[in-house]
Parts: structure tokens; C-alpha cells; sequence
């Protein structure tokens, strides 16, 4: 089975996409097609955090993510967060994820509420929880944006 590896960005810029786009690039996967997915980890899977994605394959190619973002305009700031845990350190798991304009604790509370229920629904012996929580702070006339992202195996043809 493949690796996911988890990466992270945050950038400003001027407008909402702008800055979501260079926090893609900050985490290394501004130049894929992402294709969000649902928050299931396959057993097998290895779960790597890394911070920066290395190349996974050709411009333009499809990339499968679960991703926590968020965007603030002006001062303040905007965190993301994710969160997983698995059945045991090969089985099955869950990501969840988390973003809005609020402080990184609050990020990461949310996100590890949300695991919580999903776990909740599922009858498997889960580990302890991992996570990685990140933040920007916003400035006047700018927009900032922050990405945390479980990025599934390497990039795939769109044709």
C-alpha cells in the first residue's frame, strides 16, 4: 500500500484563491489537481508527516487529498487542522479536519471532536490521536491562507 503524507502550507496574498494557492505551494502541491475524498484511511496505508511534499509526478496530474483549509481577509487569524488515528499501526483509520478563521487551539479542538464522533461510529480498537494543527495571522488589505492536507500516494493521469 502506498504512503500518505501529511503537509502543511500558510501564505497571503491578494485575494481569498491567491493565498489559498500559495499555501498549496508552501506544502508543495500547488501543481496537481486535487480531488478531495472522505476521511477513511486504508488499511495497509503507511501515514508519514512530512511538512513538505516532494515531487509525486507530472504537472497537471490528479492528486487525491483530505485537506483542512481556511481563508481570513484582514487581520486576525486562520488556522487548520487534521487529525487521524487508526485501528492498531496498519489498519484502518480516520482523518478529520478542520478550518476557519479562529486560533489554533480552537482549530485543533474541532478537529479532534470531529474524530472523536467519527471513531464513535465505528467499532474498531483506535491508537491515540495524531495532529497537526497550523496558523496564519492576516494583515490589513491582504488575504491569508493556511492548508494542512493528507496527501494519498502519488499523482495520477487526468487522461
Amino acid at each position: 500500500m502506498d504512503v500518505i503524507r501529511i503537509v502543511w502550507g500558510s501564505a497571503t496574498g491578494p485575494t481569498a484563491m491567491a493565498a489559498y494557492d500559495a499555501a498549496l505551494a508552501d506544502a508543495g502541491i500547488e501543481n496537481y489537481n486535487l480531488v478531495t475524498v472522505s476521511s477513511v484511511i486504508p488499511a495497509g496505508a503507511t501515514v508519514e508527516t512530512v511538512g513538505t511534499a516532494p515531487d509525486l509526478g507530472p504537472i497537471g496530474d490528479r492528486l487525491t487529498v483530505v485537506q483542512a483549509h481556511a481563508s481570513l481577509e484582514g487581520q486576525g487569524t486562520a488556522a487548520a487542522s487534521l487529525s487521524w488515528a487508526r485501528e492498531g499501526s496498519d489498519g484502518p483509520g480516520l482523518f478529520y479536519e478542520f478550518g476557519d478563521a479562529v486560533d489554533r487551539e480552537t482549530a485543533q479542538r474541532r478537529a479532534l471532536g470531529g474524530l472523536e464522533a467519527g471513531q464513535s461510529l465505528r467499532e474498531w480498537d483506535f491508537e491515540a490521536p495524531s495532529v497537526r494543527t497550523e496558523s496564519v495571522t492576516g494583515e490589513r488589505g491582504v488575504w491569508a491562507g493556511v492548508v494542512v492536507a493528507a496527501v494519498y500516494g502519488e499523482s495520477e493521469s487526468m487522461f
